[in-house]
């Protein structure tokens, strides 16, 4: 892999004139470099010890259920997918982005519209196809013409060019300042999924990634082997990665203690310190990318009086509730955005953790009365299949029922929740438990949570105020970085006070992980976990 890294800030001030974006060195961990065996050679060069044997068993905590990329990945499938799958770019350790198959930065003319960029001659799929500058402009216009969930983001894309076979032209309708995000997409053959898109997706995905698709039986496992002929540097460790899928928690803590699984993904609050206690196994964690939220209908009910919304913060405790009920696994969250975001942003962290209510019974039920909330009536709280999410909706309907009104909490599955909680009726629900998960970005999280011209309508809050929409609109097509921050800011501040969302908690991506493995490190975007090559680490396992 080209050791370049891009960085956010240098992609945002590339304006004006055909300016390549600078680059910079990937970190080194302090000048060390890393060996396949996980020992350090300490005088910068890197050595590959390949194993030819081992296999790593990683214990899913859900089923994948497809592996096309152009109809967007689940975390589940992303797992495995991104095993499989190349990108243009790709993240460092960090949220800056590097170079995968493209050979360099792009290059932003046109006020920031266009993007052309150059792609490695060498790369082939794992038919023996050579990648072409095809492949990827169809990778990213297949999901505008098919409608599928991507559409919405990438449709900024106005045209996307084979200048010749290893050169791609974006075209954007605006400048978009989170179109570096974008080019981490996952390329494909044109041909082989044109040719039969449905076992593409589920029986023979073709990427050009280190591993190579083997075999899938649906709830049991799905097998890739190491590609020896991955054109990246380095090569894998691992000849083999098994993913299993054990939704239960208890039995995959059981099977990582026991040695069945190599490495385990998320592990609940419950089960967190016996994981710690493990002789043979620790936890890798990190902060994610991600935001969980309680989220008002401000549509209809009682839920559109701004008093209402306000008794309901001051009848509970939410930092009680993250603390009893999603600690260690995860943390309080104050503001729409994680916690990385607000630290490579510098965000006014301080200032918003400073706006929800402390709990006071007495002022909610003085602010429930002077909205004129009938005394029968009776919240409705809609949550998703997860057991968190439900305690987070329970510890609000306590409070509530504590300041003298009825609420009830309905577990739903995730089809039935996301089919209700945007219409907007109050029959339906008047707040709801959810979460976001995507790009290292502010826009990701402002634009498709808040704004009136996202899909899903404020995803079924229902928010209006025009200076709110503006600012989320001029920080998305803006590239200063400072004007971006203050229009964030700005924003965030007055959804805070408005009472839009109660921000709830946020996960840490963590992973047990057995001593036998080496060089395992977790990044915060999550659906690129497990990273299992990159050119800091390469894991390697001794069973």
């Amino acid at each position: 892999m080209d050791d370049q890294a891009i960085t956010r800030r240098e992609v945002l001030a590339a304006t004006g004139a055909a300016v390549p974006i600078g680059l910079a060195g990937c970190s080194s961990n302090g000048g060390e470099t890393t060996t396949g065996d996980g020992t350090s050679t300490g005088d910068g060069t890197t050595e590959t010890t390949t194993s030819t044997t081992a296999t790593l068993n990683v214990g899913q905590s859900l089923q994948p259920t497809r592996f096309d990329p152009i109809l967007q990945f689940s975390n589940p499938d992303a797992l495995v997918g991104n095993r499989i799958f190349s990108n243009l770019y790709t993240y460092t350790e960090g949220t800056d982005t590097t170079t995968d198959i493209a050979k360099s930065a792009p290059e932003i003319t046109r006020d920031n519209t266009r993007y052309v960029i150059p792609l490695r001659e060498d790369v082939s799929f794992h038919n023996g196809d050579p990648l072409t500058a095809e492949d990827v402009t169809y990778s990213f216009l297949a999901p505008i013409e098919e409608e599928t969930p991507l559409a919405g983001i990438f449709s900024v894309i106005d045209s996307a060019t084979a200048v010749d076979e290893h050169t791609v032209q974006f075209d954007l309708e605006y400048p978009f300042a989170m179109f570096d995000d974008l080019l981490t997409h996952q390329i494909v053959p044109k041909e082989v999924r044109e040719e039969d898109p449905q076992a593409f997706n589920t029986e023979q995905p073709i990427g050009s990634g280190p591993f190579r698709f083997v075999d899938w039986e649906e709830s049991s496992y799905v097998q890739l082997e190491r590609w020896d002929d991955y054109w990246g540097d380095p090569n894998p460790n691992l000849s083999e990665v098994r993913f299993v899928p054990i939704t239960e928690s208890t039995t995959r803590v059981t099977e990582l203690n026991t040695g069945s699984q190599d490495i385990i993904e998320t592990i609940p609050p419950k089960l967190w310190t016996t994981v710690e206690g493990m002789e043979n196994a620790s936890i890798a964690s990190v902060e994610s990318i991600g935001y969980f939220y309680a989220a008002f209908n401000m549509n209809e009910g009682p839920t559109t009086d701004l008093k209402v919304r306000e008794a309901i913060d001051y009848s509970f405790s939410m930092d009680d509730a993250v603390q009893r009920f999603i600690e260690p696994t995860g943390l309080r969250q104050y503001s729409p955005m994680p916690g990385p975001i607000n630290e490579d942003w510098d965000f006014p962290v301080d200032q918003w953790t400073d706006i929800p209510n402390d709990k006071d019974i007495a002022e909610a039920e003085r602010l429930f009365s002077e909205a004129g909330v009938p005394s029968d009536w009776n919240c409705k709280i809609i949550v998703p299949p997860d057991d968190n999410r439900e305690n987070i909706g329970v510890s609000i309907a306590n409070g509530i029922k504590e300041a003298g009104y009825n609420a009830n909490v309905q577990r739903l599955d995730w089809g039935t929740l996301l089919s209700q909680a945007y219409t907007g009726n109050a029959d339906d629900y008047n707040m709801y438990i959810l979460g976001w998960v995507r790009y290292p970005d502010p826009d990701d999280f402002m634009y498709n949570l808040f704004h009136t011209d996202a899909a899903g309508v404020n995803q079924g809050v229902y928010y209006e105020n025009e200076e709110v929409m503006n600012q989320i609109e001029q920080a998305r097509r803006s590239v200063d970085r400072a004007e971006r921050k203050e229009l964030y800011t700005n924003a965030i501040t007055t959804i805070l006070e408005d009472k839009v969302h109660l921000p709830s908690f946020n996960y840490k991506n963590a992973y047990g992980v057995r001593s036998s493995v080496s060089d395992f490190s977790i990044h915060p975007v999550s659906p690129i976990n497990p990273r299992l090559v990159t050119d800091y680490s390469n894991v390697s396992t001794s069973n």
